[in-house]
Order: structure tokens, then C-alpha cells, then sequence
């Protein structure tokens, strides 16, 4: 109970875009470390994410800057399909394009989609930005699927600590949401009064960094 009002007050600040994160030009040449691990605090409880930078690093530089400037802060799982990922990212689409300006070049697929493992969502060439996944199973047809000119989806990341957590992230309405994504950044009240239940990330920041 405590922790449904607790993620309430979390979906009213969203609402409210209490304290919404800024943009910076200056952000997306930040060169992430070798590898570093990242937290996130959600509605279900933490986990941790180790970042690799060599299986991805433009990739791994996006995530990277990202968390440093809060970016993940109060951003909802907003597809959750069972036996298969978990998908986040920002509903402030002004942001969000701000930041998918600056596209990252495409990059092969070095660590497969394994269990645990986080990756970029794209739809094209150029075209990863701020939205992220996260495997629930071993997914090796994300490693050589082709669509609109690209192929794979290159994983830069592992969860490390909590994968139960991302387990129990709510996946009750699947893909339905993705039917109505739209929604997602054009009318956040709507959105969230037709999938209430959805979970989200308090907070994500960086815990550990190796140069």
C-alpha cells in the first residue's frame, strides 16, 4: 500500500513536470568511462545496470550522459511484454527531441540479447535516441533481425543486481500501450489514466566508474 502511494506521488510529479531535467548541447560529447554501473529506484524496488563501453560506445556514451543529467528521472515502463522485454524512456517529447537530434551512428552488435542485457530501441538507420529495453529472456533475433536498413540491436549493458525487480515490473498490459503511443507524449494524463498500473523509475544515477 505504502509503495502504491508512494508511486502515485511519483506519477503526480510527472504530471506536474516537477523539477523536469534540461538540455545541453555541450551533453552529448561526454565520453563515458570504460565502464561504469548505474541504479535505478523505481516503483518496484532497485537495480543495477554494469555498463561495458567497449560493446557499444556511442551507445554506452548516450546512456551515459543521460544519466548524468537526469534524463531517466520519473520516466515510466511503459511496455512491458512477457517472455520478452521491458521498454523506457521519457514522455517529455520536446525533451526528447532535443536529444534525439544528435543522432548516434549505427553500431554492430558485439555482446548478444541475453538475459538482463540493455539495448537502444531504434526503427531505422541513425535512429537510436532515448529509449532503452531490457531483456527478459535470451532474445538472440535481436542480434541479426533486420529492419529499415539496419541490423541487430547492440546491447551495451547487463543488470548486475535486482533482475527480479525488472521481473515484476508491472506487464499487464503488454503491447496494448504501444497501440496508443502517440498518447505517450501528446497527452500524458490520457495516457496514464488508461494504463494506471504502469510502473516507473524514480531515479537513475551512476554508482561506480572505472576509467
Amino acid at each position: 500500500m505504502l509503495m502504491r502511494i508512494f508511486f502515485f506521488i511519483t506519477i503526480m510529479c510527472i504530471l506536474a513536470a516537477c523539477s523536469q531535467p534540461t538540455f545541453r548541447y555541450a551533453w552529448t560529447k561526454e565520453k563515458a568511462p570504460a565502464s561504469y554501473v548505474a541504479r535505478f529506484e523505481t516503483s518496484k524496488g532497485n537495480f543495477d545496470v554494469e555498463i561495458q563501453r567497449s560493446s557499444s560506445p556511442q551507445g554506452a556514451d548516450r546512456f551515459y550522459q543521460l544519466l548524468r543529467h537526469h534524463y531517466f528521472d520519473r520516466v515510466l515502463f511503459y511496455r512491458a511484454v512477457p517472455g520478452f522485454v521491458v521498454q523506457f524512456g521519457n514522455i517529455d517529447t520536446t525533451l526528447t527531441q532535443k536529444w534525439e537530434k544528435y543522432k548516434l551512428l549505427d553500431e554492430p552488435v558485439i555482446k548478444g540479447n541475453t538475459k538482463g542485457s540493455i539495448s537502444f530501441a531504434r526503427a531505422g538507420k541513425e535512429s537510436r535516441g532515448t529509449h532503452l529495453f531490457i531483456n527478459l529472456v535470451d532474445n538472440p533475433r535481436l542480434d541479426t533481425m533486420q529492419y529499415a536498413g539496419v541490423t541487430g540491436f547492440p546491447t551495451f549493458g547487463q543488470v548486475i543486481n535486482g533482475m527480479e525487480t525488472v521481473e515484476s515490473i508491472y506487464n499487464g498490459y503488454s503491447n496494448s500501450t504501444m497501440e496508443v503511443s502517440d498518447s505517450l507524449g501528446a497527452d500524458k494524463r490520457k495516457f496514464l489514466a488508461l494504463f494506471p498500473k504502469l510502473d516507473a523509475v524514480v531515479k537513475a544515477y551512476i554508482i561506480r566508474k572505472e576509467q
